[in-house]
């Protein structure tokens, strides 16, 4: 039998490819006697996978060798005190707010330093970026942050901006959790980028922090110790112990994109999907898309019936017919299809193919 469609945002679906690779491994891993689960962090199995890890990724995304590479703990969630407390030393920090989770990302980074808001698409209900010559960056600025992808909203950067096209010379920290490795990251244009696994790398628990070197080392005297910047990367990310399992896991996925063709490939992939929902969407008057073409992600598809008293039908129809987690986020309500990388082009296909015939049924 196969496996439904997997659409949630996050924890999100894995490659079954993996997922049957690590199954086949969970007793015993490469003729060890032991499972990854099992294993000291510090031994030279669990090393061997964590370097593999790091090269694979390190690869893949084209990271630079002037950048740190750390496998920590706590999620996008952690990072937005995690990163204050490593880069504002108390000062100005500015946000340009795009969707729910820059708006949490400002509002945790304020206990830590003197925020401020850059720009915000509130007003258009998040629909949109505003754009960056309207920003209004401080001179002071310890860094400008922005969440390139939004998951709730479905807001998109399609280009990282240019800070020093805008006259700033603030680093910028982008929170790209939910479209991580889905396609490149132009690294010249980055201070730190940070991604909880559990929406396009692996399993929840684990999150990756790509910083540039030179801005490890400023941290506040109360950032504890296992999330000093400088401290796990001294450590080579095992300071204390990191979560093993969901690093080996991610390199299994890592290993998987690698087979796929790489970022390019991946990248190719997921515009074709995202394009199909996207016309197919645009096409109907029974469903819409409110997000602004220019700025819609490829990632996570938020949409709604227009016929919203048919919801909780078109819910039950689409599990029935073996497409999962389509309920939109209980902030905005609706439909929500996150397309990431582990997601089929066949999978795109069956909902789309879903949602005529549910059309055709109700119209």
């Amino acid at each position: 039998m196969n496996r439904p469609f997997n659409f949630s945002a996050g924890p999100a679906a894995m490659p079954e490819e993996v997922l049957q690779q690590a199954g086949a491994e969970i007793a015993n891993w490469h003729g060890s006697g032991m499972g990854v689960m099992e294993m000291s962090h510090r031994g030279k199995e669990f090393i061997s996978i964590y370097e593999a890890a790091e090269r694979d990724f390190r690869e893949l995304m084209a990271v630079p060798e002037d950048f740190h590479i750390l496998f920590m703990q706590g999620g996008g969630w952690g990072e937005n005190a995690i990163v204050p407390m490593n880069l504002s030393q108390g000062g100005a920090i500015d946000f340009v707010v795009t969707g729910g989770w820059s708006q949490k990302s400002f509002k945790e980074a304020g206990k830590y330093g003197q925020t401020a808001l850059a720009a915000s698409g509130e007003a258009g209900g998040f629909t949109d970026i505003p754009d960056p010559a309207t920003w209004q960056l401080r001179p002071d600025a310890r860094y400008l942050h922005i969440c390139s992808n939004e998951t709730v909203h479905g807001v998109e950067f399609q280009t990282l901006p240019d800070l020093k096209a805008l006259g700033s010379s603030a680093p910028l920290v982008v929170d790209v959790s939910s479209h991580v490795a889905s396609r490149p990251i132009d690294w010249s244009r980055v201070g730190l980028a940070y991604a909880g696994a559990q929406k396009n790398l692996g399993p929840a628990g684990l999150t990756l922090v790509v910083v540039r070197k030179d801005l490890v080392g400023q941290a506040l005297t109360i950032c504890p110790s296992a999330f000093n910047y400088e401290l796990v990367a001294k450590n080579d990310s095992m300071f204390n112990t990191p979560p093993t399992y969901a690093i080996y896991m991610a390199g299994l996925v890592f290993q998987w994109l690698k087979r796929q063709g790489g970022i390019a490939a991946v990248e190719a992939r997921n515009i074709e999907k995202a394009r199909l929902l996207y016309d197919f969407i645009d096409a109907s008057p029974f469903y819409v898309n409110r997000v602004a073409p220019a700025h819609r992600s490829r990632m996570n598809v938020p949409f709604f019936l227009a016929d919203e008293s048919r919801n909780d039908d078109f819910l039950a129809g689409a599990k029935a017919a073996g497409l999962l987690q389509l309920k939109g986020h209980k902030s905005v309500g609706g439909m929500r299809a996150s397309l990431y990388n582990a997601m089929p082009l066949e999978g795109v296909k069956a909902l789309l193919a879903y949602m005529r015939e549910f059309e055709l049924r109700h119209a």
